[in-house]
């Protein structure tokens, strides 16, 4: 089912299941943002007009819902992704009762567009609203692939932020690949593309991101799931929007530059490496993990720039067992997430 196909949400809570599918799809509001989110795990219980208010107190939220005690995972996609790149790890999850949500982040998948100007402020923003409606629900803790990782870890920088911890795959910024460079310093090939005096057929330019888009993304394009290439493929549509996206990237890397402030980071933080990644080295993600001394490191020699793609079952049971570590409660971790209880936005 496509976007545009996809029903609106009927029920109070705006949210759309099916008998086979375990994952939740409601369309929120995060920050003046409207966005797809993609849920799965126990819902929050209930409570009653019988139940006592005494017996909720802080813990009863502005929807009438008791917080729970496990934790919750938010996922955060890459550049030009979606919360569907998370489908996969969210049904195994799923199939474990662990509660996750994923979001589509503003300019991507089903979410609002960007506004003009810098980018990562706005992103910081609507992470921010993110986390603050699911501290509501439990602790939470922060799993991001590529920007993602970059906007979790400006998230655990935020110390007025709940994040009780992060897990940081393939986040740029640091030692990146030669294309993420090129693209950076070099932007004379992009001009020169948004320059040419006839435009590259829609077709031509959907073919050639059918060929680049599985070599990118998966340790082993051969094993590119067909489904999730289409999806990546649909965002080149034709010349116009792979020219748009092109320099929406060139804006992206020079902001990385000077994205992270990484002596703020106190939370447990795990960096993963994927060796092979070609979009993200693997030197950056060892740089993280010697700027932030007390993280720890995971390598993965045989995973590509999505390892959450490549082995959603290896990577559902790190989130599982990395936030189920991280997540133990802590009086200051609680009383934030009361603090920002009023916060919460759903839509």
């Amino acid at each position: 089912m496509t976007a545009s196909q996809r029903p609106e949400p009927a029920d109070p809570g705006g949210r759309t299941t099916t008998d086979t599918d375990p994952i939740r799809v409601s369309f929120r509001r995060y920050a003046g943002v409207r966005t797809r989110v993609l849920e799965v795990g126990p819902q929050p219980v209930e409570s009653t007009d019988r139940t006592p208010r005494r017996m909720l107190g802080k813990r009863a939220t502005a929807r009438g819902q008791v917080k729970p005690t496990a934790p919750r995972l938010v996922l955060l996609h890459g550049y030009c992704d979606s919360a569907d790149t998370w489908r996969p790890v969210l049904e195994l999850l799923a199939a474990a009762g662990v509660p996750a949500v994923a979001v589509d982040l503003p300019g991507f998948g089903d979410a609002q567009p960007l506004r003009p100007g810098p980018m990562l402020p706005q992103l910081d923003a609507f992470t921010a609203a993110v986390v603050k409606e699911q501290a509501v629900l439990g602790t939470v803790v922060l799993a991001g692939n590529s920007l993602g990782g970059t906007m979790s870890l400006r998230a655990a920088e935020n110390h007025r932020l709940p994040v009780a911890g992060v897990v940081s795959i393939a986040a740029p910024g640091f030692v990146d690949s030669w294309l993420i460079r090129t693209v950076a310093r070099y932007p004379l090939p992009l001009r020169m593309y948004s320059a040419l005096p006839l435009p590259i057929p829609g077709f031509l330019v959907r073919a050639v991101a059918e060929q680049v888009v599985p070599r990118l993304l998966y340790a082993d394009s051969a094993a590119a799931d067909a489904a999730q290439v289409r999806r990546f493929t649909a965002l080149f549509p034709d010349y116009r929007s792979t020219t748009t996206r092109l320099e929406q990237a060139r804006q992206l890397v020079e902001e990385l530059a000077n994205a992270y402030r990484l002596e703020e980071v106190r939370v447990p933080l795990l960096v993963v490496v994927c060796g092979k990644d070609k979009l993200v080295s693997a030197a950056s993600g060892r740089q993280l993990h010697a700027l932030v001394p007390h993280s720890r490191l995971m390598v993965r020699e045989d995973w590509g720039h999505c390892p959450q793609l490549d082995d959603p079952v290896e990577i559902s049971e790190l989130l599982t067992y990395f936030s189920a570590g991280a997540s133990r409660p802590s009086k200051i971790a609680a009383r934030v997430a009361a603090e920002v209880s009023e916060d919460t936005v759903a839509g």
